[in-house]
């Protein structure tokens, strides 16, 4: 490990736990026939069977608290959490949660150890994701996670679905509103037109006698 546990280096911290579990209880397990000849005087009265006692306890005891800390780690696997995520809940925008980078037991698994299981034991980083933006099980996309083409195709589509717009935009002098003065209909008679025009308001200006 020789660093900080973090993204980069997270897998072989917790290969570093199980390795160390395995082997602790390996050294307990071939040395508890002596250590019970030990204790019965079965043993030739040497300088030996101090070394035998200390080493069953040393490998006892290191099991013992490497299985806590093994079976913590797990559960954090599990969980999709680090251990500051276990003590304080990340913030996302419907507040605090502490399953919102929870997939699912495999998937969480996946997230850490890969893909392909046959790399999962071995000291090789295959864990998914650059260690900046981490995938959420949250319905609403998080404002910190980065748009995906495939989401900014969708989100359009649905804007387009909701507000529909014209196929082909309006010329200048077909819309109401940006046209300067009265539009013309092109199949209106000359009598529509002069209507049209009279119905025009003139300012009139009265002198006052």
């Amino acid at each position: 490990v020789n660093n900080c546990v973090g993204f980069s280096n997270y897998k072989f911290f917790f290969l570093f736990l199980a390795y160390s579990l395995l082997y602790c209880i390996f050294i307990a397990a071939t040395d508890l026939q002596y250590f019970i000849k030990f204790w019965m005087n079965g043993l030739p009265d040497t300088q030996a069977k101090f070394h035998i006692m200390f080493l069953f306890f040393a490998a006892a005891m290191f099991s013992i608290s490497l299985s806590s800390l093994f079976g913590y780690h797990c559960w954090l696997v599990s969980k999709n959490r680090s251990t500051l995520e276990a003590f304080r809940a990340p913030v996302f925008r419907h507040g605090p949660d502490k399953s919102g980078f929870s997939l699912g037991c495999s998937k969480n698994m996946k997230q850490v150890f890969g893909d392909e299981k046959k790399y999962w034991l071995l000291p090789i980083f295959t864990s998914l994701g650059d260690g900046c933006s981490f995938p959420t099980c949250l319905v609403n996309q998080d404002p910190e996670q980065p748009s995906t083409p495939s989401a900014q195709n969708i989100s359009a589509k649905n804007i387009t679905e909701a507000h529909p717009f014209p196929a082909k935009p309006l010329r200048e002098s077909q819309n109401h509103l940006l046209g300067s003065g009265q539009t013309w209909s092109e199949g209106a008679s000359d009598d529509e037109k002069g209507k049209l025009g009279m119905s025009n308001p003139v300012m009139v200006i009265e002198n006052e006698t």
